[in-house]
């Protein structure tokens, strides 16, 4: 688990830095040089969006994601199981049915044949690594839905999410 994770960050940080030079280069080029870096702005989404579906596993894992915890302090501790059980497998659901209507995004893209306008740069494979990445979000979230029926302590050390 710990290689998937390093191998997660390491990919969304290297996107994240990718995306941070290249912005420079691109101002620099337009201030100093004739004309702007062809292609930056493409190539700037294409780096958000493999940062960002990099990242959505490692959020769900360290269960920092935005939390609606109104109800926590007053519901027993029995039910906040029960609850956390119900969200993460609810989320899981969202996540891999999010995860398959990429998927087949992914195969109707590369069926057309579909490319970026100025570098030309095949879109399926982007697609496809976002797919994949919300399938191993849903998935991540189902196994934290089986982790709370089984009443397993939080990753976090035994916080029962009532201090959020």
């Amino acid at each position: 688990m710990k290689r998937l994770s390093n191998l997660l960050t390491a990919v969304a940080a290297a996107a994240l830095f990718a995306m941070m030079w290249l912005t420079f280069a691109d101002v620099f080029a337009r201030k100093f040089l004739p004309n702007a870096i062809r292609g930056a702005v493409e190539l700037t989404e294409l780096f958000m969006l493999v940062m960002i579906f990099f990242a959505l596993p490692l959020v769900a894992l360290a269960q920092e994601h935005i939390v609606f915890d109104l109800l926590d302090r007053a519901l027993p501790g029995r039910w906040l199981r029960w609850q956390k059980v119900l969200s993460q497998g609810l989320t899981a659901v969202v996540f891999g049915a999010c995860a398959w209507l990429v998927w087949d995004r992914s195969l109707r893209t590369a069926r057309m044949g579909d490319i970026t306008s100025a570098l030309e740069i095949r879109l399926a494979p982007f697609h496809t690594m976002a797919a994949v990445m919300l399938g191993l979000t849903a998935v991540a979230h189902a196994w934290m839905a089986w982790r709370a029926w089984r009443g397993a302590h939080e990753p976090s050390g035994g916080d029962t999410g009532t201090s959020r």
